[in-house]
Parts: structure tokens; sequence; C-alpha cells
């Protein structure tokens, strides 16, 4: 008995929190206008009808461009921890992180003369 006045808190938050988002999501489909029209049904992003066989010949540029992103994106995800603690870092870390943005420049203006960023 102990257990439940401990976790009755608990319960009843998750009780309310559920019955909570099952009516917000009841009264928003009931609410909502759906007209589905071949616009908002055609292929996005990659470039072909999902619908389709999935062995068809994919563009290998896709890929590409997906890796290119995530390359940059995760090298860019660095320089947020060094900005914070920026002030309690010694100054070898300031040139340190110049230079590595400068070879994300280098490697950026590279990947875009070599044409990998058109299509």
């Amino acid at each position: 008995m102990f257990y439940l006045q401990e976790y009755y808190p608990i319960l009843l938050f998750l009780f309310v929190s559920l019955l909570l988002s099952f009516f917000i999501f009841g009264i928003s489909y009931m609410l909502a206008f759906s007209k589905p029209d071949s616009e908002k049904l055609s292929a996005y992003e990659c470039g072909f009808d999902p619908y389709e066989d999935a062995r068809n010949a994919f563009d290998v540029r896709f890929y590409l461009v997906a890796i290119l992103f995530l390359l940059f994106d995760i090298e860019t995800v660095f320089i947020f921890p060094w900005a914070i603690s920026l002030n309690q870092l010694p100054s070898i870390s300031y040139w340190s992180m110049l230079d590595f943005i400068f070879e994300l420049i280098v490697g950026f203006v590279y990947a875009w003369k070599i044409g990998s960023l058109e299509w």
C-alpha cells in the first residue's frame, strides 16, 4: 500500500496524459479536412515513385549529396561545444578550431568545384 502512495502522482500523470493525447488526436482526426490530390501524393526528395519496384535503378547522386550533407553537418556539430567553452580553453584551442573551420571550408569549396553539389 505504501508503494501505491508513492507512485500515485506518476500513475495519475500517466493516465491524464494518455487521456489528453487520445482526446486531442481524436478531435484533430474528426475536424481535419482531407483533400488528397496528385500533387500531394507525388514523389518528393528522392525523385522516383515510392510505389514502384524497389529494384529500379537509383541515381547515385542522391547518395553523394546525402553523404556530403551528413559529413558537413556532423563536422559543424563540433563547433557548438567549442563556442560555449571558449572562454575556459587555452589559446591553442582557438587556433586549432580556426584551422578546423578553414579545412572545412576548403573541403566544401573542393566539393563545389568538382561538381558534387550539382545535378
